[in-house]
C-alpha cells in the first residue's frame, strides 16, 4: 500500500486519480507530479514499484500539501479576522464570505433555520 504524506492511497485506482486524495493535490497537479517523476499515469497504485513511490514522494515534497497547507489556510483566515476586514467579519459571524445571498439560502454556513414568531405579515 502506497503511503504518501501520511495518506494511504486507494490501491485499485489509477495513480493520477489516487493522488487527489491528498489535500491540496488536484487532477492537474497530480498529472504534473507524475510527469516530473516520470511515472505512467495509467498505472494502478498496487502496481507501483518502491522506486516509483520514492520518486513521487520526492516530487510531492516540492509542493505545499496536507498539514502545511491546512495550517497556512487557517492562519490566513485568522489574519483576516484579526485585521477586521469584511471577509474576516463574515468568517467570525459564520456567514457566506463571497457575496452569496443570505435571505433564503446559505444554510451550509448558517446552520439549521430558526423560526421567528410573527415574521409572516
Amino acid at each position: 500500500m502506497a503511503r504518501i504524506k501520511g495518506i494511504d492511497l486507494p490501491k485499485e485506482k489509477k495513480i493520477n486519480i489516487a493522488l487527489t486524495s491528498i489535500y491540496g493535490v488536484g487532477r492537474s497537479l497530480a498529472n504534473t507530479i507524475l510527469d516530473n517523476a516520470g511515472v505512467d499515469k495509467e498505472k494502478k497504485v498496487k502496481d507501483l514499484t518502491p522506486e516509483e513511490e520514492a520518486k513521487i514522494r520526492k516530487e510531492i515534497d516540492n509542493y505545499l500539501v496536507e498539514g502545511d497547507l491546512r495550517r497556512e489556510v487557517s492562519l490566513n483566515i485568522k489574519n483576516l479576522m484579526e485585521i477586521g476586514c469584511y471577509r474576516g467579519i463574515r468568517h467570525k459571524k459564520g456567514l457566506p464570505v463571497r457575496g452569496q445571498s443570505t435571505r433564503s439560502n446559505a444554510r451550509t454556513r448558517k446552520g439549521r433555520g430558526k423560526t421567528v414568531a410573527n415574521k409572516k405579515k
